[in-house]
Parts: structure tokens; sequence; C-alpha cells
């Protein structure tokens, strides 16, 4: 599947943790950060994710925040 968005970012599925309506994802990145998404339970479902299924995390966004000490 080809995406207009430019914010790809490969991983690995490291954590799912299932509440009764959304999900919380969490994504081992390749250079070693980790992302956390909350996703719809129903998507969890219909993409069958599991723990070490490979993933492309697609961040589509008007607005990054920046933030420093």
């Amino acid at each position: 599947m080809r995406l207009s968005a430019r914010n790809q970012l490969a991983g690995t599925v490291a954590e799912i943790e299932v509440g009764a309506v959304m999900t919380v994802v969490k994504v081992d990145l390749v250079g070693g950060q980790r992302l956390t998404s909350s996703i719809t339970k129903d998507a969890i479902d219909d993409l069958g994710l599991k723990v070490g299924d490979a993933v492309t995390a697609v961040v589509k966004s008007t607005e990054v925040m920046l933030g420093t000490e």
C-alpha cells in the first residue's frame, strides 16, 4: 500500500494492552526508540496484530511539538 504520508516509521509490536474500547500498542522502532499508539479494539482485531509483528507507524499531522528543559 502506498500512502501520501511521509512520516513512516518501521518497527515491531512490543506490547499490546487491550482495554474495553481502546488498545495501547507499543512499537519498538528501528532506531531504538519506542512509540506508543492508541487505536480501537476493533482495529486490533481487523489488523490481527500480535506481539512480534512488523508494522509501519504512519504519522500524519499538521503540527509537531518540541520541548526542552
